[in-house]
């Protein structure tokens, strides 16, 4: 692998690449954290990592770019760039997509991101309207797909057309909202496919770590809770070190299940957790299980 190939080559070029996700916590990932952190997953071998925007869609780009070029530059390995569209003028997206090429970013997943009180209107009411600037830029584009469909949509029909729209902008590949339920996957790829959503789309898995993270994650992300999961939080709920642990075998095992199923690629939330991540790349390229 190289740190320039974009995530459509890597998908041409491997089958059911596993890739990881890493966040910048508050906005800011220190150069020795960052440097930590890559250096522990960096051996296991991702396809690519994605490092999102600043936590809480404070605007903040620069932990992102800064992160991000320094995982390619010191490790080979490519990077994607998250980018939310949130009060972004023309000029102003003009002027992140030049810090990225110059830092050597290529891959960017854009997004619409939280609306913020503080942030005015921008030039780009949704992700879909900011995919041809970013693609006429150079980037290769990745948007956001829901499993179960995004929080401010009733019709998984509806959905999965808005998600076929990003693919008609320029997205070359998407990468899912966290999912606990592997059948709602399955059957979202089904709807893809009947919508003409042919790009590929790497699932995203995030284990759990504690109930009050899972709690927030069902209500930010409008995902399910399988009865499952729900066993599990109150089979752990008084020891949080089994439950971590539960919460990393659920992930794998759904991981394994996806790549039977052969979906097109697997995306790790880590958690900046390398355990984690060590652990649900194995289940993914099933090894040792």
């Amino acid at each position: 692998m190289t740190a320039d190939r974009t995530v459509a080559q890597i998908f041409r070029d491997f089958r059911q690449p596993v890739s990881f996700e890493i966040f910048p916590p508050k906005g800011e990932l220190s150069a020795e954290e960052a440097r930590s952190l890559a250096a522990d997953l960096a051996p296991l071998d991702p396809a690519f990592v994605s490092v999102t925007y600043s936590a809480g869609g404070s605007g903040n780009a620069g932990p992102t770019v800064e992160v991000a070029s320094m995982i390619q530059r010191d490790h080979g390995i490519p990077t994607v760039a998250h980018l939310t569209c949130q009060g972004l003028t023309r000029a102003a997206l003009a002027e992140k997509c030049a810090q990225m090429r110059a830092a050597g970013i290529r891959n960017v997943l854009a997004l619409r991101g939280d609306p913020r009180p503080d942030v005015g209107p921008g030039d780009f009411e949704h992700a879909s309207d900011m995919i041809p600037f970013l693609v006429d830029e150079g980037f290769c584009v990745g948007a956001a797909a829901y499993p179960e469909g995004h929080i401010s949509c009733l019709d998984p029909e509806v959905d999965v057309a808005y998600l076929r729209a990003k693919q008609d902008a320029g997205a070359s590949f998407l990468l899912t909202q966290l999912c606990f339920d592997n059948e709602a996957c399955c059957l979202f790829r089904e709807r893809c496919d009947k919508a003409g959503v042919t790009v590929p789309v790497s699932f995203g898995i995030m284990p759990f770590m504690s109930k009050s993270q899972v709690s927030r994650m069902v209500f930010m992300c409008a995902a399910s809770m399988p009865a499952a999961v729900v066993k599990l939080l109150a089979r752990y709920e008084d020891d949080p070190e089994a439950l971590r642990a539960a919460g990393v075998e659920y992930a794998c095992d759904q991981l394994a299940d996806l790549a039977a199923h052969g979906v097109d690629g697997l995306h790790v939330y880590t958690m900046n957790r390398p355990g984690v991540a060590a652990a649900c790349a194995a289940a993914a390229r099933g090894e040792g299980r």
